[in-house]
């Protein structure tokens, strides 16, 4: 599941990040990283989804 995130996350970067932590503080600062660069929005979209554990 995490490799099809992180491939809907290289398309959209806030996307990839709201699959996978919903409407927080890391979509919102997503956003803004993807507005100033879109390198930024995938870097930080694909952390975001390697650092959190998948849910079972």
């Amino acid at each position: 599941m995490d490799l099809l995130r992180i491939l809907i996350a290289i398309l959209l970067p806030p996307l990839g990040v709201f699959l996978q932590e919903g409407f927080g503080k890391h979509f919102w600062l997503n956003i803004l990283l993807t507005i100033l660069g879109y390198i930024p929005g995938i870097v930080h979209a694909v952390y975001i989804i390697a650092r959190t554990p998948e849910h079972a």
